[in-house]
């Protein structure tokens, strides 16, 4: 047993691209392995093997198939894990700002064609869009769950919305002045809305 197990780790390291680190190469071999056989038919297995890597590693580094799923394909500019716990910081009245401020910052940093890339990514892959949608429920699910607030379904989806539509309106139409607005300003005038989503009235 431990002579096959040798040799099927010497084999995946033999396969693995000369040069590349061991995150690089999780998300070539996941960028294929999702192209050939979708979100479901794809496993954490299979990604692994086809970077020569452990299994493991997709958990160390990306932290699921989902995680690894939005770094590959959807490409978001931030660690989702990593952008969680930086929004927990701060007083529960401010989460809004930080919201919104934070997602601008990153996308902002990263460029507006990383966000129409995102669009696109969505619009003409099908797994791509499940993802999404799943990735904003959870994201913000965990966020609201921590408030005590009500209707957290209604208030997830009401909050993703303000974001992915602020995101279209910014980076893909790019209207005007909106598009070329700045963060802070785009904070004062977007964040109460959030806010209000995230923990107020909703009038229902």
């Amino acid at each position: 047993m431990s002579t096959d197990n040798t040799e099927t780790t010497g084999r995946r390291r033999g396969r693995r691209p000369a040069g590349q680190d061991t995150r690089t190469a999780l998300v070539e071999a996941a960028r294929a392995v999702f192209a050939e056989n979708g979100y479901e038919g794809s496993t954490v297995r299979a990604i692994a093997a086809r970077a020569g890597v452990d299994a493991a590693m997709v958990n160390h580094w990306f932290g699921s198939k989902e995680g690894l799923f939005a770094d590959a394909v959807l490409k978001l500019p931030f660690s989702p894990l990593e952008l969680l716990e930086e929004l927990r910081q701060g007083p529960d009245e401010e989460l809004g700002q930080r919201i919104v401020r934070a997602f601008l910052t990153r996308w902002d940093g990263a460029g507006g064609d990383t966000f129409q890339a995102l669009i696109r990514s969505v619009t003409g892959h099908e797994q791509a869009g499940t993802v999404l949608r799943d990735f904003f429920q959870k994201f913000f699910t965990k966020l609201i769950a921590a408030l005590g607030s009500d209707q957290v379904d209604l208030r997830t989806t009401l909050a993703a919305s303000q974001i992915i539509g602020m995101g279209m309106i910014r980076y893909v139409a790019k209207f005007e002045p909106l598009a070329s607005t700045e963060i802070e300003t785009m904070v004062v005038a977007v964040a109460p809305n959030v806010q209000r989503y995230l923990t107020g009235e909703l009038g229902l």
